[in-house]
């Protein structure tokens, strides 16, 4: 391992090209699981491998493709399972894993701090999580694109919103996405504010458009 304390791995899984994450601090060992889903018990065993232990989980959002491995990671751990107090409700029969969180709560993980920013629009409880410069975005922001908004409790009007504050971010914050749905697995900030076609709408009629003709 290298002596960047800062840990993170990026695991496809899945057939929908969902990225599961591990990020920690190898100072103190302990990682969290950002959208346990599809393969859990290979994402433990690759953490410890590393020499990483697992202690919870964070979620962008309840959809089943993103959380599916829940059940799996709180037997496995024991830890907890951050979720959007607007989907806490979707994890029945787990309460005393699920800690509900809102915008600008924090998280220490070792020497690494977790910031939730709540980016409602793909659903009233997407959520972002930015550690390190690095922003985990979900199903909000995506290379080249933006999470859809037609399906139940989808909005346009907030995505717009949410796409907004994530524009505020620093343009060197890494962007690690929801799904690999891009030209690459990653990118920045900076680079999707000049080339991503969501971020060419400087106004909501603009972005509505662009949406309907999705």
């Amino acid at each position: 391992m290298s002596d960047d304390p800062f840990y993170l791995k990026q695991i496809e899984v899945g057939s929908m090209g969902n990225f599961l994450y591990l990020v920690g601090d190898k100072k103190s060992g302990q990682c969290l699981v950002v959208d346990p889903a599809w393969e859990v018990p290979k994402a433990l065993r690759m953490a410890g491998q590393d020499g990483m232990k697992v202690i919870g989980g964070l979620l962008t959002h309840t959809h089943y493709d993103h959380m599916n491995g829940v059940g799996e990671l709180i037997e496995a751990t024991g830890g907890k399972i951050y979720v959007h107090k607007n989907e806490a409700g979707f994890l029945k029969g787990l309460k005393d894993n699920v800690t509900e969180v809102d915008s600008e709560c924090r998280l220490s993980i070792g020497e690494f701090e977790v910031v939730f920013i709540h980016t409602p629009g793909h659903t009233p409880g997407s959520q972002c999580f930015l550690i390190q410069h690095h922003l985990f975005s979900g199903d909000t922001l995506f290379v080249g694109a933006c999470g859809r908004c037609d399906l139940p409790g989808g909005d346009p009007r907030k995505m717009y919103e949410s796409l907004q504050v994530l524009a505020k971010l620093p343009e060197d914050v890494i962007l690690l996405p929801g799904h690999d749905y891009g030209e690459t697995p990653t990118s920045t900030i900076g680079h999707q504010l000049r080339t991503n076609p969501y971020y060419q709408c400087h106004h909501l009629s603009d972005f509505l458009g662009l949406r309907m003709e999705d």
